[in-house]
């Protein structure tokens, strides 16, 4: 596609897959229209880029459908100031989107190959304000912490423990729970007195993987 294609496809998924389906934040439908999904994919994907579907990155991982980023990045209620943490860097799309909608963004991804081309593309793309990191994402990044916003993008078996000490109290987590199909997207909201979680939508994220998390033997 060429620019003004590209441009028109845009438009197109903030109409009908994001705004028809209740995504209503209007910075996060300024940010999805303006950002260039094709740049994260493969180039035999591109004419793909804007379509209502995840799509493979390679090393079994995927980019998330422009609605599932969406709705999690709406869920967290940015307002500029925040300093978010992200567990599951992948291609760097949510990345972006949360570093043009926060303060600082921390991402951390398992996979070196998955992390260093995501961290070579938003340096090219020239984000200044994402630290990155290739490490095991379920136990957190307890040096950076603590947090105002938790974006993991990936389905957990429950919520990390980590959550408890890194999230500041009044954060927001936002994350998938479960396996395979059978998974929640849950926003949890730390308060003084424990945690207030609310199921926002049936999801398919690959599995997070790590010490407080899945196995890798259970992934397959």
């Amino acid at each position: 596609m060429n620019p003004d294609e590209q441009g028109a496809a845009r438009r197109r998924m903030v109409q009908v897959q994001l705004r028809e389906r209740g995504i209503h934040d209007p910075h996060v439908l300024r940010i999805m229209e303006a950002m260039p999904r094709h740049l994260f994919v493969d180039e035999a994907l591109s004419a793909k880029a804007y379509s209502d579907s995840a799509l493979p990155i390679g090393a079994s991982q995927t980019i998330s459908q422009p609605y599932m980023v969406a709705l999690m990045t709406q869920a967290l209620e940015l307002t500029g100031e925040e300093k978010v943490l992200e567990i599951g860097t992948g291609s760097g799309y949510q990345t972006a989107i949360l570093a043009e909608l926060a303060d600082r963004v921390f991402t951390i991804e398992r996979i070196v190959s998955v992390g260093e081309a995501a961290r070579d593309r938003l340096t090219r793309m020239g984000y200044t304000n994402v630290v990155f990191r290739i490490a095991d994402g379920s136990v957190g990044w307890r040096e950076m912490a603590p947090f105002d916003r938790v974006l993991i993008a990936a389905g957990a078996p429950r919520m990390p423990a980590f959550l408890d000490d890194q999230l500041r109290v009044g954060g927001i987590a936002v994350m998938p729970i479960g396996m395979g199909e059978n998974q929640m997207l849950v926003k949890a909201v730390r308060t003084d007195n424990g945690w207030q979680c609310r199921e926002l939508c049936g999801c398919a994220f690959v599995p997070l993987i790590g010490k407080d998390a899945w196995e890798k033997r259970e992934s397959r």
